[in-house]
């Protein structure tokens, strides 16, 4: 179970916290007073922090519901709305010509949203689902580019209690269509297209071949005409955003929703073929976002310009993209196209024309302007930031080093963030102005939240390598997995009998009780920050007609984190890499296509036809293969392996 923890960090440099005056947390007492307060009253702290930080139409008199496990509800007889703590309330305290949203297109474009001019058009926008039929517990499916209707219309479903599912804009039009069937969606949100290295990327067309094959439960598409793309429309089905939207009246009503209502459903990749919808409630996720925002980055929204490059597609966007930084009242900058546009200085351009103060990133992203080179930040007067953020993945230590030394010139803290999809906010975080910090460590868990390393018998590790679970339910912890209670707890609770909260890292912890996470311990690639199932991608290449078999693993990379390696068995017919990854791009898309292709014979096999991906894994990763092989059906397979080139 733990097999993937093949290598422990040696990292003995440790920088002091930076001095941040008036700082949330502004020292390690601040820190340890917060988890004693959890330590003396679990529940009672959540629901005094909840009552604090959120505005609620009907007060709760219930904290933890723990009466069915592992389907826990917080404050479930309460009520509220994501929408009106997201706008209305700093409308209400005299925001409203605040910034919210700062967007910049490719081609440098930008607006300036207020809350004020936001809260109108996610009006107008409720109102058109409303006039389409779109009811509270409908699912909306939203497929868009980086432009602020996909946040508008985000908070608009939030608005009339209607559950959003957004899907990267880079999923192929088959991936589309599993999600729209899976959410029984009623609407999809689309634009004609969106800008992307230089050029335009259609989106519509993708949607339209989606629902020429099932997706039978949509009534509507309604259409961003964003790109200037000539699409194709569909009478009576087809719906234009602008026109419906300077029609619709700009005052819809806020919906007093349960806190348990499902706010959104996103799909991640599991360790089988089909993707997961997970589950994220209405007041606990949001509570979490709020104070994730306010306690891992310090957000002061009165003077904060806070930048998170994530794709709204993905937990990072919906967290702290839209949903964190609104809840505060502060100003967010969203940024359509690839931050490397024309040229590596346009991340740090953009930082100082806008002033950002924290800037989220992932590693992924800083390796690939580490190759690029110092010139381009260097241009660029980056003295407006004071909070540097990492996400996605482990960040290694040398690309942590630059990030401190180059871009935060060794003032700027590094907040490297561990936390999933189905967490819904941060885990595990340096502090800021709190913790000393280590180059590749995200160091403790926040307040109130409970983790552990166990090993196999779920027994506890205190030193050395194991497996991460969290021991106590959460307010923002998923829900579920939409639509399969029984997958939701064999994935995530099955393990130990449902003691833990299992998330599926590895991780250990140093002498100094900070954790480092060593990576995924299922079938589980984190590529570029992407969670992709290794089954998925193996169904994909075996849907070819010319595929017999094929396994995925992974392999160490400096720019991706992990690469994608996959090892086919072909029929009769032939077929080139090339092919296969095309193949891959169009059943779930460009991220998917696999970097390595290894067109073998034969696959290594147990006796009872069990694929060995372990040995596999040593092959791509160029390691002595030292594991017991009695068990492979045929040796001869890992000569021939060892002989096949990579294509």
């Amino acid at each position: 179970m733990v097999d993937m923890i093949e290598s422990v960090l040696h990292e003995d440099r440790v920088f002091k916290a930076a001095v941040g005056e008036g700082a949330c947390f502004s020292s390690m007492g601040d820190y340890h007073a917060m988890c004693r307060r959890f330590e003396e009253d679990y529940e009672g702290t959540w629901a005094d922090l909840a009552r604090t930080h959120l505005r609620w139409r009907e007060a709760f008199t219930q904290d933890l519901d723990d009466s069915n496990p592992p389907f826990y509800r917080w404050f479930a007889d309460g009520a509220l709305n994501v929408a009106e703590n997201c706008l209305d309330r700093h409308v209400q305290a005299g925001l409203g010509e605040r910034t919210a949203i700062v967007w910049e297109g490719e081609q440098g474009e930008v607006r300036h949203l207020t809350y004020a001019y936001l809260l109108e058009q996610v009006c107008r926008a409720a109102n058109v689902m409303h006039s389409l039929g779109v009811e509270a517990g409908d699912r909306v499916v939203i497929y868009m580019p980086m432009i602020p209707e996909t946040a508008i219309a985000m908070l608009a479903c939030a608005r009339i209690g209607a559950t959003h599912s957004v899907v990267f804009g880079a999923f192929s039009s088959s991936s589309l269509r599993d999600r729209i069937e899976d959410a029984a969606a009623r609407l999809v949100i689309t634009a004609d297209g969106g800008a992307r290295r230089g050029g335009v990327h259609a989106l519509k067309p993708f949607v339209d071949e989606a629902l020429s094959e099932g997706c039978h439960t949509v009534e509507h598409l309604l259409v961003v005409k964003h790109a200037g793309c000539d699409v194709s429309w569909k009478a009576g089905r087809d719906c234009d955003w602008h026109s419906l939207l300077a029609e619709s009246s700009p005052e819809c009503a806020a919906i007093a929703l349960p806190s348990e209502h499902p706010l959104f459903i996103l799909y991640t990749s599991g360790s089988t073929g089909k993707p997961k919808g997970i589950v994220h409630s209405t007041a606990g996720y949001l509570l979490w976002a709020r104070l994730t925002m306010l306690w891992s980055f310090d957000y002061r929204p009165d003077q904060d310009v806070f930048w998170c490059t994530a794709d709204v597609g993905w937990i990072t966007g919906h967290t702290y993209l839209i949903y964190g930084p609104l809840v505060c009242g502060g100003t967010t900058v969203m940024y359509e196209g690839v931050p490397t546009y024309p040229d590596a200085g346009r991340v740090w351009q953009i930082c100082e024309r806008l002033s950002v103060s924290v800037f989220y990133t992932a590693p992924t992203a800083i390796r690939a302007l580490i190759k690029a080179g110092d010139v381009w930040p260097n241009r660029s007067d980056l003295s407006s930031l004071r909070v540097l953020g990492t996400v996605g993945e482990p960040i290694n230590p040398e690309a942590w080093m630059w990030y401190y030394r180059v871009i935060g010139k060794e003032r700027c803290p590094i907040v490297d963030t561990w936390w999933q999809t189905e967490t819904g906010g941060h885990m595990l975080v340096p502090l800021p102005f709190a913790m000393a910090t280590k180059p590749g460590s995200a160091a403790l868990p926040l307040p109130g939240i409970q983790v552990e390393i166990v090993d196999e018998e779920g027994g506890k590790v205190s030193h050395g390598g194991g497996l991460l679970v969290v021991t106590k339910p959460w307010p923002s912890m998923l829900r579920g997995v939409w639509g399969d209670p029984a997958r939701y707890v064999e994935t995530y609770w099955n393990l130990f009998d449902g003691q833990y909260y299992i998330a599926g890292d590895g991780a250990r912890r140093d002498g100094d009780g900070y954790f480092w996470i060593m990576g995924r311990v299922d079938d589980v690639l984190n590529v570029s920050g992407h969670r992709l199932g290794t089954m998925e991608i193996e169904s994909a290449l075996v849907s070819h007609h010319a595929v017999a078999e094929a396994a995925v693993v992974g392999r160490a990379d400096d720019l991706k984190g992990e690469a994608i390696c996959a090892f086919v068995v072909l029929k009769e017919s032939r077929v080139d890499a090339l092919t296969l990854r095309k193949h891959v791009a169009a059943e779930i898309g460009p991220i998917a296509k696999p970097d390595d292709i290894y067109l073998v014979e034969g696959l290594p096999k147990t006796r009872s036809g069990k694929i060995m991906r372990r040995l596999l894994r040593d092959i791509v990763m160029k390691r002595d293969i030292v594991q017991d092989v009695s068990t492979l059906e045929d040796r001869a397979v890992i000569e021939h392996i060892l002989a096949t080139p990579v294509q």
